[in-house]
């Protein structure tokens, strides 16, 4: 095998959707993390819960494909995920702020 298709190998490995923390760990983490990232970002009074959920849950996808690149975020816990989701909520409110800024 090549070095860059075990280059390839290893980071399908690390950057699978399957973490520690399962369907409901998502969930949880992912509409802390959005509730956050839309404080942050101060879109919160236009969000509700739901899409608090939404956002935190695509920016733990977003961000862990991300980070996927330097770190193992498949086995990074309930802290590392949260992190991970905060990251990529944030990442994700900042791209469709700057999209809808534009209209």
């Amino acid at each position: 095998m090549s070095t860059t298709a075990e280059a390839v190998e290893i980071l399908a490995e690390r950057s699978t959707t399957t973490t520690s923390v399962g369907v409901i760990g998502y969930i949880i983490i992912g509409g802390i993390a959005g509730w956050i990232a839309s404080k942050f970002m101060g879109t919160d009074k236009q969000m509700g819960i739901l899409l608090n959920i939404v956002v935190g849950v695509l920016g733990a996808f977003l961000g862990g494909f991300l980070l996927s690149f330097a770190f193992d975020t498949a086995s990074g816990g309930w802290f590392f995920t949260f992190l991970t989701a905060l990251l990529g909520a944030v990442i994700l409110l900042a791209i469709v702020k700057a999209v809808t800024k534009r209209r």
